[in-house]
């Protein structure tokens, strides 16, 4: 079991404390004895401890910004959602292949936003453009936003307010088990709590600091009897010896534990592994250590978003990837949907 986050080091902008949420988790922090800077600017931060960029990017990764989100223009979150809601940056987590390594860049801290109304209201907006059409908002592109919600309660606030919407769905996806405080959410049918699940292999070695598949398959149960449409994202398929044996362990593992009315509305996502040349230099620097095979010449290379191209696996290995995962959802769970393979 891996513990709730919770940060060594606190900063908050000056405009987070004209709104109730940002006053409210300075009271609670200050409450907890951590440390609280102030600072202009989350761009402004500079000089956190640690003797070098090791040490730092470690202090880093357990450093909360309470600021504001000022840019309320939503990216688009294909293929799982039109639209992707900004709520939080950043994650707890240290998964060596993470794409935040190089979004983040070199402020890999976790940021949490308090202007959820307005955040609410731009996405209001969205849904009128689509209606009568249904609009899905994707949570967590820039975050796992669960592994913190159970300290600003952002996400189970975006839960209910969709709740009591009529266009309008929500969608995300966590490492973390920690969703006890979620479970009475009035959700309404119109969240699907997903969790990133992969094989013990991958997990063991390169994601620590998250739960362990055990853990998240328990709290996914938890969330199928609390009601919530359920689903789960295989990524990244990372092809290892006795990869097909590991995958498969895990979906029988699934199988074993989910109720049955769970299974009835249940979806998946794969995701094969990829990465970019920036994100291999930041992860070589970051994780030096790391068995994560990252060599370009394995694999094909392909165009991705901004420009900027990805190495992927080759063709053979993606449509033996996709038989053989796809081939146990069929076998396991044959009423799910498989939303995509990518």
């Amino acid at each position: 079991m891996v513990k709730p986050f919770v940060p060594q080091l606190v900063y908050v902008e000056p405009r987070a404390l004209e709104y109730a949420k940002g006053r409210e988790l300075i009271k609670k922090f200050e409450g907890m004895g951590i440390e609280i800077r102030r600072t202009t600017s989350h761009n402004q931060i500079r000089n956190l401890p640690g003797e070098n960029d090791f040490q730092k990017y470690r202090v880093a990764k357990s450093t909360l910004v309470v600021g504001v989100r000022k840019t309320l223009k939503f990216d688009t979150s294909k293929p799982s959602a039109e639209y992707a809601i900004p709520f939080a940056t950043g994650c707890m987590g240290h998964c060596h292949y993470c794409y935040l390594q190089t979004t983040m860049g070199s402020k890999p801290y976790i940021r949490t936003y308090v202007n959820t109304d307005e955040i609410f209201a731009a996405a209001e907006e969205y849904m009128k453009e689509r209606a009568p059409e249904p609009t899905r908002f994707e949570a967590s592109c820039t975050s796992d936003i669960v592994g913190v919600d159970h300290l600003t309660h952002t996400l189970k606030d975006a839960i209910e307010y969709f709740g009591k919407s009529e266009y309008g769905k929500l969608r995300f996806v966590t490492k973390f088990e920690h969703v006890d405080h979620l479970l009475d959410a009035k959700h309404n049918g119109r969240t699907r709590f997903r969790f990133s699940i992969n094989d013990d292999y991958v997990i063991k070695y390169f994601e620590p600091g998250t739960s362990k598949l055990k853990d998240r398959i328990k709290a996914a149960v938890k969330i199928a009897e609390a009601g919530y449409p359920l689903g789960f994202i295989v990524a990244p398929i990372y092809l290892h010896e006795g990869w097909k044996d590991g995958y498969e362990e895990m979906f029988k593992h699934l199988k074993k534990a989910l109720p049955s009315h769970a299974v009835r509305d249940l979806t998946f996502e794969l995701i094969q592994h990829r990465f970019t040349k920036p994100a291999k230099r930041v992860i070589e620097k970051n994780y030096p250590m790391s068995k994560l095979e990252l060599e370009e010449s394995k694999r094909k290379w392909k165009w991705g978003r901004y420009g900027i191209g990805k190495y992927v696996y080759q063709n053979e290995e993606q449509e033996d990837m996709k038989d053989t995962l796809g081939g146990y959802i069929d076998k396991y769970f044959p009423y799910a949907r498989l939303e995509y393979f990518t």
